[in-house]
């Protein structure tokens, strides 16, 4: 990405070293167009008489689109157009398009909210339909296209007015909406502890993790003894992992978070299990382990996701359905 962004930027300037380069972009004059155009309607015609003789005056139309019945929308319209051609037009003498099809899909995404159609209606002065609100999404992603090549490349002059003009038909709930999903990062204590919820099936497992207290190293004696190998702790409702969960199958799942990420005997592990039986208990614990792990070490974020270890399960049990013996199973068919 950043060899990308070098490129982009060494084009540009070698291209605003030229004789092209004084030439000053209209995008500011379409800005003040399209906030004057949200600010104030088509007029009607009024006539204005002359005198007692001699036929009335009628003064011309403030819009070319005036008998259109939706002067402001097709201004609006017209404005977006413009300045689609004025950032186009920049681009090239920027040298920064045409872009290859391999440089395209390289650029960093740059995710926009547009406001709603109630939203649009008031600004374009009529009622946005649902074609005339995809017309306008339409010229507005293909600006916004432009706005992520300039910003990408540097170019801040262009990138700064390109993005003028499509702040003003962004939504105010972009923020919230873009952070829909994410997970808030878990947050270490004073004493360096983690805290999670792990689910599984009907089970829930609330997880702490404390790094284990290196021990001080040795001193510098030919007689002094290793270190021994640090014991780690993994207590389930204040009960030993082995004495609460008996089966192999349910330790080895809870162990599999550590030993992925090769951290056996570096945690403590303290966790409170509620509801469902051990097969729901053992993945919440799991679950939790593995968001604990990414709280202490956020590198191994990307190696967990693949993994699908910080996942939640979604599969549930299949509720029983009428007529049937069980979820699918059925009753045997008698004859007679």
């Amino acid at each position: 990405m950043s060899l990308l962004r070098q490129c982009l930027r060494r084009a540009y300037t070698s291209a605003a070293a030229g004789p092209g380069a004084a030439r000053s972009s209209p995008l500011d004059t379409v800005r003040t167009t399209l906030l004057n155009n949200k600010n104030a309607s088509a007029s009607a015609p009024t006539g204005t008489s002359s005198g007692d003789r001699g036929s009335p005056r009628q003064t011309p139309p403030s819009s070319p689109s005036f008998y259109t019945t939706r002067a402001v929308f097709y201004d609006q319209v017209a404005q977006l157009e413009r300045a689609i051609s004025t950032a186009n037009h920049a681009l090239r003498r920027a040298q920064l398009l045409p872009l290859p099809a391999f440089a395209r899909e390289s650029l960093p995404s740059m995710q926009t909210v547009w406001k709603s159609k109630e939203e649009m209606t008031a600004d374009f002065q009529t009622k946005m339909t649902l074609s005339r609100y995809r017309k306008v999404t339409k010229l507005l992603n293909e600006l916004n296209e432009y706005y992520r090549i300039a910003e990408t490349a540097g170019v801040a002059d262009i990138s700064q007015k390109i993005y003028s003009i499509v702040s003003l038909f962004e939504s105010a709930k972009k923020d919230a909406y873009l952070a829909r999903g994410k997970r808030k990062p878990v947050v270490l204590d004073a004493y360096g502890r983690s805290y999670t919820v792990g689910k599984r099936k009907t089970s829930s497992a609330r997880v702490w993790m404390i790094p284990v207290q290196q021990p001080a190293p040795p001193a510098e004696d030919s007689k002094a003894k290793a270190a021994p190998i640090p014991m780690t702790t993994i207590l389930v409702n204040n009960i030993p992992l082995n004495e609460f969960f008996p089966l192999p199958a349910d330790r080895e799942r809870i162990t599999r978070p550590l030993k992925v990420a090769g951290l056996i005997g570096k945690y403590n592990v303290f966790a409170i299990t509620r509801g469902g039986g051990t097969t729901g208990q053992s993945g919440a614990l799991a679950h939790g382990i593995s968001k604990g792990i990414v709280a202490h070490e956020p590198d191994l974020e990307v190696l967990f996701r693949k993994a699908k270890l910080t996942r939640r399960d979604p599969r549930m049990v299949e509720r029983k359905k009428t007529g049937f013996a069980k979820a699918r199973k059925r009753y045997t068919w008698v004859k007679r």
